[in-house]
Order: structure tokens, then C-alpha cells, then sequence
């Protein structure tokens, strides 16, 4: 069987304010394998971001073990985490994070400047024209984001973090500052790049957006509380179509 691509035993994590210790997850134990689409829900406090921020090698946890790809991330220093993330695991989050005075394509190729060992120039920009394709903006490389809708920076967001042809893909509220249409057709890039073998982990509020998924884990109080696959999964380009066929029906009555 394939090694996991995330694999956590006992999880836990404490931060400490002032004198109290805050038991943001209370030991956890998981796996998410190649070519899984799962969403990670839960209100506000239930764990989840701190789950996310360490599944990014953005933070270590306090105890248990966390393997990325079978590495055990607990046991690397500064440099090696930041070199793992950086070739492993592509980041979308809902604010989009594109800087604004520079194009698309730009902001694309800004994860490889941290490559090791560096790409060439011209490989950094095949690269990058070749993602923005990917996601369906081929020809909007010379746009900045004030030029671009929410949903085209969105999506120039999923090609930033695709650029570097990680393992893993971590979305965190991808779809919260978008209307309702283009987050389906978020979601719909989504399945397509886990149908091309993608492990995409999404964090999301949003029970209707988590429907896209394979399946659904929800966190409480820093432990999970239930773990299914999704049963009567939407399919992102039937639900457009769908909203094709009604707008068209208000059209003509």
C-alpha cells in the first residue's frame, strides 16, 4: 500500500498565553492518502487551523508524530522544514495573497525563487504559463490581480500553489470571498486536479462546499469528532450546469 501523504499518531498541540496552556488539539490520529480529496470542518476554536497551520510545516507539534510523505516533520530543523513544504505541499488561501503590483505570471513563479537547487529563469516561466493553463488563464499571464475578478485571482492563487508540483494541496476557506457560481467553479478545478492525482485537503465552513469533497472530517474541542466519506458527492460541473438550465428558465418566462 502507498505511503501515506499525511500520516498523524497521537497529535497534539499547546500554546501557552500568559499562564494558561491553550490544548488546541488533544491528540489526534489520522491518515490521508494519495489522491484523497477530504475537507477538514469545525467552528471556531474546534482545532482545525492549527491542524492546517502544522499539516503546511507551518508549526510543529507539541507531542505524537506528524509524517509528511513519510518524513517525520518533528525531527527536522528550520531549513529542512522549509525546504520540505516548499517541495512538497502548494498553499491556497482565501485572501488570494497576490501581490498587487505584479502580473499573474509573477506571482506564479514567486515559489520557485525558494527552489533548491534554483531553477533557471526560462524553466520558472514554462513552468508557471504551463499552471496558469492548468486552472484556464493562459491567456491572462500579464494581468495584475486588480486587472483579474475574485474567481480569476483565485484561480491564480491554485496555480501558485501547483507551480512546484507538490504532493499535496492545502486550501484553507478557498471558496469565502466568492459568490456562489464561481466557488462551484472553484471546487471544479478542485476535483479536476484530484482526478489528475492531486491530494487536496480544504479547510471550509461551508457544509454545501465540503459536498465536493470524498470526504469529511469535523473537529470539537481539538479532537476529531467524526470521519466519512461523502456519500451523494456534487460534481462541480454538474451543478453548473444545473444553474445554467434555471438561469436560462428564469430567461425566458
Amino acid at each position: 500500500m502507498a505511503v501515506p501523504v499525511i500520516q498523524l499518531e497521537e497529535f497534539r498541540k499547546t500554546y501557552t498565553s500568559g499562564e494558561v496552556q491553550v490544548h488546541a488539539v488533544r491528540g489526534v490520529s489520522l491518515q490521508i492518502h494519495p489522491g484523497e480529496f477530504v475537507a477538514i470542518m469545525g467552528a471556531s476554536g474546534s482545532g482545525k487551523s492549527t491542524m492546517m497551520n502544522t499539516l503546511g510545516c507551518l508549526d510543529r507539534p507539541s507531542g505524537g508524530k506528524f509524517l509528511l510523505d513519510g518524513v517525520n516533520v518533528g525531527e527536522l530543523n528550520r531549513d529542512e522544514l522549509a525546504d520540505l513544504r516548499n517541495r512538497k505541499i502548494g498553499f491556497v488561501f482565501q485572501g488570494f495573497n497576490l501581490l498587487a503590483r505584479t502580473t499573474a505570471i509573477e506571482n506564479v513563479e514567486l515559489p520557485m525563487l525558494y527552489s533548491r537547487p534554483p531553477l533557471p529563469g526560462r524553466e520558472q516561466r514554462e513552468r508557471a504559463i504551463k499552471a496558469l493553463a492548468l486552472v484556464g488563464l493562459a491567456q491572462r499571464g500579464d494581468h495584475t490581480p486588480s486587472q483579474l475578478s475574485g474567481g480569476q485571482q483565485q484561480r491564480v492563487a491554485i496555480a501558485r500553489g501547483l507551480v512546484n508540483q507538490p504532493k499535496l494541496l492545502l486550501a484553507d476557506e478557498p471558496t469565502g470571498n466568492l459568490d456562489s457560481r464561481t466557488s462551484i467553479e472553484i471546487m471544479g478545478i478542485f476535483q479536476q486536479l484530484n482526478d489528475q492525482g492531486i491530494t487536496v485537503v480544504m479547510v471550509t465552513h461551508e457544509l454545501d462546499i465540503a459536498r465536493y469533497c470524498k470526504r469529511v472530517i469535523v473537529m470539537r474541542d481539538g479532537l476529531v469528532r467524526s470521519d466519512e466519506e461523502v456519500r451523494d458527492r456534487s460534481i462541480a460541473s454538474v451543478e453548473l450546469a444545473r444553474l445554467d438550465a434555471e438561469q436560462k428558465a428564469v430567461q425566458l418566462a
